[in-house]
């Protein structure tokens, strides 16, 4: 490892230093020691480091540095051309970029724009229109841009793929590679990320050219201050363990984790229902949904925020004390980045996971990932009685069909009447009616006289 104790001895601009040590670090992590002098000297960086260990001041600090001789205080547009691009796989993680790198250029003249999709597109227009030097985008809204010439990217020296790897995943590669080829050939690239498997090693073998490789843990490893458990149960009692983990440990502020948009509304609601202040966070959600719960979500005034893989990547809170993955994730790379929301900048945290025996094997490739086995903890959960079971069915059915519970209806009774309370009275007919003994002995059929209606009805007459 470097030996730099403190950002002075990168040889950083001091505006840069200033604005770092104002947000109060004072200490580069190892990432930062190790990255900013390899990106300072120009050369292309593989980055691997695991989640909240400082990526982003790792390639951010440097590149403002590089541009800094070549910034601008001119208010025309020509004279702030985008000379850096930080592509990004969410629109969250886009925005905890720009916001620090913002704070990086406060006391110098380069401009920040962010450009992400979900939201109108024309105050983002109005800001590139007016010319910036560092554009962190989402690969599908650039596009957009690109398409309705509100940018170009013909001057661009640096681009950093941020999270390469969860970009892959969501099927950006086709948006990636026609932004690379707007870019000139000759740039510098760098690629960060948590994780690095094979997919991405044959894009950095297209995208990069000799990069030198930056590694501060073993690949895919997980913080050693995350402590990792695994609870075991029937799928009937997930919620119920949920509850009890949220009670049990008086959990004020946690992230869980499940895997598909209906599971995070449906979970949301259930916690609502059972008096804890929880949100849901998922890609259906607007932009402004989206950050008014990650702010309540900060601030405390929601205590559990129930998200998705791609609403939650790029999230940065600050003494998170547990993320709790409701659903085990369908790719092992997406439990490293799940548990890595807690225990950032050198923090402890607390990561549980509760698996049914249908996610037996999705949990053991996550141990073979991880290379170490996570301990089963011991839970007592009240199982759900036959009839609630059978009622969050109808309910959960309801909701796929997109259909409200309806009302119960009243019951009508019949108005009562009086005949039947009465005791029996004798009205004196019931020889006429009754028939005699000797009569009822006699078979039916028997000895009668046909019936004037049988012979209606075509009857034989005798």
């Amino acid at each position: 490892m470097s030996d730099y104790h403190d950002f002075d001895h990168f040889g950083l601009d001091p505006r840069i230093v200033g604005a770092v040590k104002s947000m109060g670090y004072s200490t580069p992590t190892p990432i930062q020691s190790k990255a900013i002098p390899i990106v300072l000297a120009g050369r292309d960086v593989m980055g691997a480091a695991q989640t909240g260990t400082g990526k982003t001041a790792g390639f951010a600090l440097p590149i403002i540095h590089r541009l800094l001789p070549q910034a601008s205080s001119s208010m025309s547009p020509a004279r702030h051309p985008v000379r850096a691009l930080i592509l990004a796989p969410t629109r969250e993680l886009a925005e905890q970029v720009a916001e620090n790198v913002k704070m990086y250029v406060a006391g110098t003249p380069l401009r920040c724009a962010t450009v992400y999709g979900g939201v109108d597109m024309e105050p983002q227009t109005q800001a590139l229109r007016a010319g910036v030097e560092i554009v962190v985008a989402t690969p599908g809204r650039l596009l957009d841009h690109l398409g309705s010439k509100n940018t170009s990217l013909s001057q661009v020296q640096v681009v950093v793929l941020d999270e390469a790897d969860r970009m892959l995943d969501m099927g950006f590669l086709p948006d990636i590679s026609r932004i690379l080829n707007q870019l000139p050939k000759e740039r510098q690239s760098l690629m960060f990320s948590a994780t690095f498997p094979e997919e991405i090693k044959k894009l950095a073998a297209n995208f990069l050219r000799e990069p030198v490789l930056v590694e501060v843990a073993r690949r895919n490893a997980t913080a050693d201050n995350v402590q990792q458990e695994l609870y075991r149960v029937h799928e009937s009692e997930k919620t119920g363990a949920l509850l009890e983990l949220l009670r049990s440990r008086e959990l004020k502020q946690v992230l869980v984790f499940v895997n598909t948009k209906i599971g995070c509304r449906r979970l949301a609601r259930e916690l609502q229902k059972q008096g804890i202040n929880a949100e849901a966070i998922h890609g259906d959600k607007s932009q402004d949904e989206r950050m008014k719960a990650l702010e309540g979500f900060k601030q405390g005034t929601i205590d559990v925020l129930v998200a998705t893989d791609v609403a939650a990547r790029g999230l940065d809170i600050v003494e998170l004390p547990a993320v709790i993955n409701y659903d085990v994730p369908y790719a092992p790379e997406d439990y490293v980045h799940r548990i890595g929301r807690t225990a950032r900048a050198g923090a402890s945290g607390l990561a549980m996971t509760i698996a049914t025996g249908a996610e037996d094997r999705a949990v053991a490739g996550i141990e073979r990932l991880i290379k170490r086995t996570i301990e089963v903890m011991p839970i007592e959960v009240r199982r759900a009685q036959r009839g609630e079971r059978h009622e969050r069915g109808r309910e959960r059915d309801r909701e796929v069909r997109g259909e409200r519970p309806k009302p119960a209806a009243p019951r009508r009774q019949a108005p009562a009447d009086d005949f039947f309370s009465k005791p029996y009275e004798a009205t004196g007919n019931e020889s006429e009616t009754a028939p005699a003994d000797d009569e009822a002995a006699v078979p039916v059929g028997a000895g009668k006289k046909p019936a004037k209606l049988a012979a209606l009805l075509g009857g034989s007459k005798r």
